[in-house]
């Protein structure tokens, strides 16, 4: 096995990005003129400034080597690659709401937000392809594509998104296998969030009043289909070598995903005059709020969680 990999993207996603957004938005709105090269000038210096931070606080604590392929489709059930859509989703979402706010029209910032998306986290794949410690990853780039693809159709086609991608996040319990999980996953709650794929879980939020107009749903009740997956303590089985170079085998912990139906609501649906709020709201649509939920998995097991997220 190959060694863990943080998906980059999604920390700076989550911390940079979303941080400056509501500030950009500001900025934007007050500019009367020259509103689209403003935007042009804040993009090309958050991928700048990105671009160098990683390559100088991520990829330089790691070997280089020659260009290199990594075939890493069945890797971690998967759960990075639902990482992957969420992430190029959500990027192609919020870059397309900033062109809209500069004074783009609905198509050509939905095209420009998705293109954004697929640039910069083609350029991680690529500065991955030179780390020895992993690889470019055609699977990642396919879901990269799906990711931005799903933003980009709707808007051309529905001219809203009526169905989104989001995240939620539940702390999991290792007991004996706490060192195991710590040299996998880190030891801080932010580390966790971002890399421990037993305790990620992936939606995609249906917003039924958009499909049923007629319906007298409220407007910003969504229906979510969830995925994640379990008991995972290496990237394709459960055996590793531990500090003394011996081989631990743990068959007797068998790995399994879980597939979820459950409630959700879409905050950008919620009616405010606020910008402020607005912009919180939009922020925040990234998660899934907690809600009951069903669960079936791959263990034969059906559940019921009164309280999931």
């Amino acid at each position: 096995m190959r060694g863990f990999k943080i998906t980059p993207h999604i920390l700076f996603l989550c911390m940079m990005f979303m941080q400056n957004i509501s500030i950009a938005q500001t900025q934007i709105e007050k500019a009367q003129n020259s509103k689209k090269w403003l935007l042009g000038g804040i993009q090309a210096g958050f991928w700048a400034g990105s671009f160098y931070t990683l390559d100088k606080a991520w990829y330089a604590n790691y070997p280089r080597s020659s260009f290199q392929f990594y075939n890493d489709g069945k890797e971690w059930q998967q759960m990075d690659k639902a990482g992957h859509v969420w992430s190029a989703y959500q990027l192609s979402r919020l870059s397309g709401s900033l062109w809209r706010a500069a004074g783009s029209s609905q198509k050509n910032a939905a095209w420009i937000g998705s293109l954004t998306s697929m640039g910069y986290m083609s350029v991680i794949e690529i500065l991955d392809g030179y780390s020895d410690k992993w690889g470019f990853s055609g699977y990642d780039v396919l879901s990269n594509s799906i990711g931005a693809s799903a933003f980009l159709v709707q808007e051309l086609a529905w001219k809203e998104q009526r169905i989104s991608f989001k995240l939620s996040y539940s702390p999991v319990r290792y007991g004996m296998l706490q060192n195991r999980a710590n040299e996998l996953f880190g030891s801080g709650d932010v580390e966790k969030v971002l890399k421990d794929y037993n305790g990620q879980t992936y939606w995609a939020s249906i917003n039924l009043r958009s499909f049923f107009p007629r319906s007298g749903i409220p407007q910003w009740m969504n229906l979510s289909l969830g995925y994640g997956a379990r008991t995972m303590l290496g990237g394709y089985e459960n055996i590793w070598n531990d500090a003394n170079g011996n081989t631990v085998t743990r068959y007797d912990i068998p790995r399994y995903k879980r597939m979820y139906l459950s409630l959700d609501v879409d905050l950008t649906r919620i009616p405010s005059r606020n910008k402020f709020i607005k912009t919180i709201f939009s922020m925040a649509n990234v998660l899934k709020i907690p809600a009951p939920a069903i669960e079936l998995n791959t263990r034969g097991q059906f559940r019921f969680h009164p309280f999931f997220y």
